[in-house]
Formats: structure tokens, C-alpha cells, sequence
């Protein structure tokens, strides 16, 4: 399968539906694995690092979940195209980064992936659209069982799958939901979540996870410890306080909605008249004019139609995708600017404006305790 089949259409955690889905945007589970008895990615040679793509790539094409994939060596991908990957959450910055001697493999709904030698052999995600963490387990941790009847994992008794960081030794997974809390911000009450949330040891990162920051009202809540709990108890203990963070949302939409709609109007109203009329926009005023309108949608002050042609709005526009989009390899950021301003009117101005009557208030519950 060619690069630009796989980019024509929207990965499926962007476009199909799921269990709280006007919250929760994505739900992940990646996991860690290398082989035995071979160096890790960091300190292996050039021919001990293209030894492991072949066996690994092979391996992983050969999987039933991988009868159409993309598969592809890093180094044949232009700078440009691994940014595209990186924007869908395909691969991570850092294996963006790598050249010769790495690879990345997904099926065509890219709802599973492997980066082969990022930092660790095998670095493999499942993801799925909605609060589904229990359904993206279960279909990584079928991949990675058949993949383990024809790989010699590093596995020690007593630690369990080893691998180049320690922080990821034991299960070597990391379960994250990725969330939309633009009422918990607008209501100054994410700090207090985000450190209620740290304390019971989780982490909470921004859109491209670790060192990034939280664009579009968009955040990642994912485990920090892989050592001394089973990979169930980290997927049930990460369901219950992202059920909690989703009921702190709704509370705080409508309280916004009940104590303070002339402010929640005017964010609404706000954000789409800028989007409609703006000529140049960067990529992070984007993303948070787009949240605003995302929540409009959830409030039926926008038709429910529109959610998916807003959605698509948030990878469109980002910089990789606007570059790739109009067929260049270098723009600059103005120009950039620019393009996206364009692409973003054109899809706004197809919209109704915001119609205030329909806004949708739910009556909070009683919020429950972290």
C-alpha cells in the first residue's frame, strides 16, 4: 500500500464512533517489547539494527490483523512524510528522528501500528475513537501474542519484558486516552483535575504526549507505572478515573451553560467568527478556535452533521498535513498560516452560525471524588 493511499482517508479513531465520544477522542494502548539477546536500538550497530527490521518487519507483515498494511523502511520516507505520521499519532517524534535501520508497519484503518527500532525492537499501539481502552488492549494484546510464537521476547521471571528505559520494564505498556476538556478549562478547574490526577500516579500530557503542550483543550491521561501491576488492573484503574475526569466535563459545561452563557455564547460566537473571516492563523490559535466550535457541536449550537468535517479540521491544519495537502516539500510558517485560513474558512462557511436557542444544558450530577 502506497503513502498517499493510506493518507487519503481519516484513520479510524478519527472517524468512526465510540463510547463517550464527545470527550474522549482516542483511546491507546502501546507496548514496549525487544528481542532477546539483541542489543537495544540505542546501543546496537548499523547491521545489528537492519538484522532486527527484517525479522521483525517480516514478522509483523505476516499478521492477520497486517493483510493490507503499510509498511515501509524510515530512511525511503522524506522528513515531510514522517511528520504526517507523527501528526496522526502513527509513530513518535523520536522515531520520526531515525533513518536507516528502523521501519513502521499499520493496517489501513490505522488503528494498529508498529514502530520498529525506536528506542526499544518493537514499539506497538492500538487505537480505537471513544472511551474503548478495554477493546484497544484486547486487540494489541492479540498482536502481541502472535507475534511472540515467532519472536524471542526479552522476558525476565522476576521483572518481566525488559526494555531500554526503566520506567517501562514489567508490563512495558502505556494506556492513555486522549480527552477534550474545554469546560474544564474555561471554569479554571484543570489545574486542580491535573493534580488530583498526578497524585494517584498518572500522567497528564499534551497533544503529542510527554514535553508538549495542551493544545485545543486536548489532553493525554495515561499510566506512569508498568512495574508490579498487571496489564487489567492498569486498564481498569485508568477506565475508572477517566469516568470520573468525563463526569467533572459535563459538570463543568453545564454549570458554564446555566451561571455563565453570556460568556459561553461569546466564546462560541467568537471562535466562529474568526474562523469564518481570518486570513492568516497559526496552528495553535487554530486548534483552539476549533475546540470552541467543537464544543458548540456538543451543545447543539451547531448541527451534529458538521462534527466530522470539524474533526478533520484538527489534523488538516497541522502543519505537516497542510505542506503534504498542496504538495510541497517547504513552506514558510506564514505561508503556512495562510493555507490554513483558507481551508479553514472554506469548510466553516458551509456552516450555519451558531444558533444560541438549541444550546444543550444537562443538569450536573454530584461530582465524584478522586
Amino acid at each position: 500500500m502506497k503513502f498517499s493511499r493510506i493518507i487519503a482517508n481519516s484513520g479510524e479513531w478519527l472517524s468512526g464512533d465510540g463510547p463517550n465520544r464527545q470527550i474522549v477522542v482516542s483511546s491507546r494502548v502501546r507496548l514496549a517489547r525487544n528481542l532477546s539477546k539483541k542489543p537495544f536500538p540505542g546501543w546496537a550497530k548499523k547491521a545489528e539494527r537492519l538484522e532486527v527490521v527484517k525479522l521483525v518487519k517480516d514478522a509483523v507483515e505476516h499478521l492477520p490483523e497486517m493483510s493490507e498494511s503499510y509498511s515501509e523502511n524510515l530512511e525511503t520516507l522524506s522528513s515531510l512524510e514522517k511528520q504526517v505520521l507523527v501528526e496522526r499519532h502513527l509513530i513518535s517524534r523520536e522515531h520520526a528522528a531515525k533513518g536507516v535501520g528502523s521501519a513502521v508497519v499499520m493496517n489501513a484503518p490505522q488503528s494498529l501500528s508498529v514502530m520498529i527500532n525506536e528506542e526499544d525492537h518493537l514499539r506497538m499501539q492500538a487505537i480505537c475513537c471513544g472511551l474503548q481502552l478495554d477493546k484497544v488492549y484486547e486487540m494489541i494484546n492479540r498482536v502481541d501474542s502472535e507475534l511472540e510464537e515467532v519472536l524471542d521476547f526479552a522476558f525476565d521471571s522476576r521483572l518481566g519484558y525488559l526494555t531500554a528505559c526503566p520506567s517501562n520494564v514489567g508490563t512495558g505498556m502505556r494506556a492513555s486516552a486522549m480527552l477534550h476538556l474545554p469546560g474544564l478549562v474555561m471554569s479554571d478547574q484543570i489545574n486542580k483535575i491535573i493534580n488530583s490526577v498526578n497524585k494517584i500516579g498518572l500522567a497528564v500530557r499534551g497533544l503529542h504526549g510527554e514535553g508538549t503542550e495542551a493544545m485545543g483543550n486536548l489532553f493525554q491521561v495515561s499510566n506512569q507505572t508498568t512495574l508490579g501491576e498487571a496489564e487489567e488492573e492498569i486498564i481498569g484503574r485508568l477506565n475508572r478515573v477517566i469516568e470520573q475526569i468525563i463526569e467533572h466535563e459535563q459538570n463543568a459545561r453545564a454549570l458554564l451553560s446555566q451561571r455563565k452563557p453570556v460568556t459561553l455564547h461569546d466564546q462560541i460566537g467568537r471562535a466562529y467568527g474568526i474562523l469564518c473571516h481570518a486570513f492568516s492563523m497559526s496552528s495553535k490559535e487554530a486548534l483552539n478556535l476549533l475546540s470552541v466550535i467543537k464544543l458548540g457541536i456538543d451543545l447543539d449550537v451547531f448541527p451534529e452533521a458538521h462534527r466530522f468535517p470539524v474533526d478533520e479540521l484538527f489534523i488538516e491544519t497541522q502543519p505537516a498535513h497542510l505542506q503534504k495537502g498542496a504538495q510541497v516539500q517547504k513552506m514558510s510558517s506564514e505561508e503556512r498560516d495562510t493555507l490554513r485560513a483558507t481551508i479553514i474558512r472554506a469548510k466553516l462557511n458551509q456552516m450555519p452560525g451558531p444558533d444560541m436557542s438549541r444550546l444543550k444544558i444537562s443538569v450536573p450530577t454530584a461530582t465524584s471524588k478522586q
